[in-house]
Parts: structure tokens; sequence; C-alpha cells
């Protein structure tokens, strides 16, 4: 139906609702008045149906109201909010249905109280605005409340990821290349690779590829490591093999169109970490690694290079295996980018199991505490020529109990000059983390007091802070004034 349509019913269906509410009326009650069926009226007000002219002349007589005010799209204060929700069609946009939410029962919820929904919605609005929260971040949030949810494990993918192995006699015990996969694209999917048609174009330098469905052409960039083509043919592969038409067309992406097209992203990006980074094998190697009795940054890297990944595909499927297959669900993902010689390190990515760990990307004109191995590897980078800088640490977070162990690795931004980034995992510390990982013991593992942000920091005589806590000390003298007239009210009382 067009979504005009829907609009004029659903308004119909919000206005009657409320009139027959303000009648104290059942629906039942308006049944017997008008002769109308229950059901009938019920589909009306979850505007479902939009009555006959005869029908609404029988509501306006027996409600008492005119017949034009039940037909004009105009709404009173009460409902005129919900009016611009609708019409806005800001509904169409939240996905609701990958939470089990279905529109009419949220429309139902608005109708019923749309005071302090609107006052609700008027300040998540404002929220947003505060901080800058556009259509994209919002996408990127709900799918990440998605991943969340399900522990950022997938079994329908994994199963898929399996039989494509299967179909397509992929050994999934020794690493893949990707001539294995540029072959099957070309032959089972009709692909033509294009390696120098993107090199041409000096504002594409950022795209690692741009796909052209009417040709089948898949427009690739001449200067990506042999990892990341790789892992832009498994997700085309996916793409195909799913078949999901619903899709981006460009890595990393420009523009969308529907919230399904970031998910589809994140599904075929899940099947390409899931294809290139095989749980068994990283089971079996992450089962050894934890035996070991101290930390070994070398065979952590030996470990990542089993696989033909970059750091960030690696530590995004550890997220996946951590929680499925290891218990360790309490865990963090971190993206942090840095232009050489700017003071702000910018947090670009991050993923939350089970709890709401910190940190967050939550304080976006702040300064993020520079006692971070996540700051610190990227630090080591720009001091050394090495094209790779791995750090551990145990990481205690003021005013509170948690301490996490987190690693981090950080390398060049391959595709933006002058930049630096690091990839970082942090784990909760607790009694079963101290069981599953051996090193975690080790003496040579570097405990530091972290905060969240300098402007939040109460931590004392912090030689890497870069500005004073503004905020908390604003804090402290409310506290004070709050005090002091407390104190005067009760002197006077």
């Amino acid at each position: 139906m067009h979504i005009e349509d829907e609009y004029i019913r659903l308004i119909f269906g919000l206005k009657l609702k409320q009139i027959r509410t303000e009648k104290k009326l059942s629906l039942f009650g308006l049944a017997k008045l008008t002769g109308l069926s229950k059901s009938y009226l019920n589909e009306i007000e979850k505007g479902k149906k939009y009555p006959k002219t005869d029908k609404i002349a029988l509501l306006s007589e027996y409600l008492e109201v005119p017949y034009d005010h039940l037909v004009s799209l105009k709404l009173d204060k009460n409902l005129a909010p919900i009016g611009e929700i609708l019409k806005s069609k800001i509904l169409k946009e939240i996905p609701l249905d990958l939470f089990g939410i279905q529109e009419q029962n949220l429309i139902d919820i608005i109708a019923n109280a749309p005071a302090k929904v609107n006052a609700f919605i008027s300040t998540i609005i404002k929220i947003s605005q505060n901080y800058n929260l556009t259509r994209e971040s919002f996408f990127l949030a709900s799918l990440r409340s998605y991943q969340e949810a399900h522990n950022n494990y997938f079994d329908d993918i994994e199963e898929h990821v399996e039989a494509f192995a299967k179909a397509y006699h992929i050994n999934l015990h020794s690493m893949i290349n990707s001539t294995d996969l540029e072959e099957i694209l070309i032959e089972e999917f009709g692909y033509t690779i294009d390696n120098k048609e993107l090199n041409k174009h000096a504002n594409l330098t950022e795209l690692r590829n741009i796909y052209i469905p009417a040709k089948k052409t898949l427009l690739i960039s001449n200067d990506i490591s042999e990892a990341q083509k790789t892992f832009i043919y498994a997700k085309e592969l996916a793409y195909n093999f799913l078949a999901i038409e619903n899709r981006l067309y460009t890595f990393p992406w420009v523009k969308f169109d529907d919230f399904d097209q970031v998910l589809n992203n994140f599904i075929a990006s899940y099947f390409a970490g899931a294809l290139i980074i095989p749980k068994q094998t990283l089971v079996t190697h992450l089962d050894a690694f934890f035996e070991l009795e101290t930390w070994q940054a070398e065979k952590f890297n030996q470990v990542i290079s089993n696989y033909n990944c970059s750091a960030e595909t690696f530590y995004q499927r550890l997220t996946n295996i951590l929680p499925k297959f290891f218990h360790i669900k309490n865990l963090f993902f971190l993206r942090f980018t840095h232009k050489i010689d700017s003071p702000k390190f910018k947090l670009t990515k991050e993923l939350h199991i089970t709890q709401q760990q910190t940190p967050h990307a939550n304080r976006n004109n702040e300064h993020y505490c520079r006692r971070w191995v996540s700051i610190n590897s990227i630090k080591e980078l720009e001091k050394n020529t090495e094209n790779t800088s791995l750090g551990v640490q145990i990481s205690s977070y003021e005013n509170t109990d948690n301490q996490y162990l987190v690693i981090s690795s950080a390398t060049p931004d391959p595709f933006k000059k002058e930049m630096n980034r690091s990839i970082s995992i942090g784990l909760l510390m607790s009694p079963h983390l101290k069981k599953r990982l051996k090193f975690i013991t080790d003496a040579s593992i570097s405990t530091k007091e972290v905060g969240i942000t300098c402007e939040t920091c109460s931590i004392q005589n912090c030689k890497e802070r870069v500005v004073n806590p503004w905020r908390l000390e604003r804090q402290k003298q409310y506290e004070d004034i709050d005090t002091t007239v407390t104190n005067i009210l009760n002197t006077y009382s």
C-alpha cells in the first residue's frame, strides 16, 4: 500500500481511538452503539482498514463529533507529535523486526500515552543532536545491539560457510588465498575482475572495490594487500551464495539506502571472516595459546599469521569465537585511528558483548585516556619503523572493581596517508578467565589504572593527562554548592 494511504489509515485509527477513550467507551460499547463489529472497529483503530463514507457518518453520529473532524488529517496537540513521527517515516527506518517488535505495537504504545512518549522522543532527539547522531550512526548502533543480543555468534552463517566450503571443495584446514576465491567468482558466478579502473581516479584512493551489478564486474584497487583482496572476494561470494540482492556496492561504503543494506553488509562480512578464519582451526590455535604459562607476543602473532587476514578481521573473529567456545562473554572490541602529529585519537568502531563495558564513544569531543594500551600501541608504532606494534595490559578502571586484559595491535592505515590505527580486544578479569588463560598471571604484563577521558578522570598526578578534569571539577563544584545550600536551609529550619 502507498505510504500516503497507510498514513491516512493510521491517523484515522488514532483519532478514533482517542475519541472513544475520551468518551470512556470500550470497543465492545462502541460496537453496540454503532452496530459495527468489534473486530472491524479494532482493525480501523490499528490502521489496517479505512471505513467507507457511510461507516464514518455512523461513527460521527454516535460519537457526537463532526464528520469533517474525523476525516481531517489535522491532529490535536496530544496526537500531533505522533502524526509527525508517522509522516516522517521514521518507523520505516528503524529496524523494529530485527528485535521482534511489531510497528503496530509501537504505534499503540505511542497512542496510549502521546504526551509522555512525545516528551521521551523529544529527549532522544535532543540527545542525538548533541552527540551528532546521524542516520548512519543510528543504524550502526542498531546493528551493534543486534550483534550484542546474539553474543555476536550466528549459527546460520557459520553453517552457510561450511556448506559453501563443501560445495566448492574449499579446505577449511589450510590457508585460503585470493586465487582460490577469484576462480569461483569468475567460473561459477560470471564475474569480471578489473584491477586497473579504480587506480585511474585520484578521488577514489580510499575505496578498495566497487561492484557493478549490471555487468557483474568487480573493480578492485591494485594497491590492496593479499589479505584485503581475499576478504573482498569472500564477501562477494557471500552475497552470491546467500542470494543477497539488497546490498552495498562499495567497500568501504559511500552511502546506503536502508538498514537492510547495512545488515546484509554485516552478514557478508561475517561470512568472509568465518571462511578465512574457520572456527575449528581457530579454537585449536587458541586452546594451545591459552595454555602458555607466560605472555608471548611472537606466539600471538603466529596465531594470526596462520590466516590470510588483517589484524582487524582476526580480532573481529575473536569476538565471535571467545563467547561461544570459551565462554568468555564479557569483552569489548575497539578500533582507534590517529593522524600522525594530531593530538586526537578517535574511537571509530566498538562492540560490547554481554555487558556495557567501558569505554564507549560517548565523549567524541573529549580526550580518551592516554594510559590505554589501545593508544600506546599506536604511539609505539609511530616511534619505531616496524609495520606493526603489539601491546598487552591489564587495565584497572578508576572508581570500579573491574579489570580487563587488553590486547592491542597497531598498524598503518593502508588507504589513508599519515594515518595509523589500533585494534583491541578487552576481556573482563574473572575467575573463569584466570583459569582459562594461564599466562594471565605473568608478572611481565603491566597493570595500569586508567580513566575514560581526561575530562572525567580523577586519577591524581597523571603524567599522561592531556587536559584538566574540568567535567569532574564542575560536578564537584555543584556538589559543594548543594551542600552549602542544604546547611543554610537546615540552619533556618
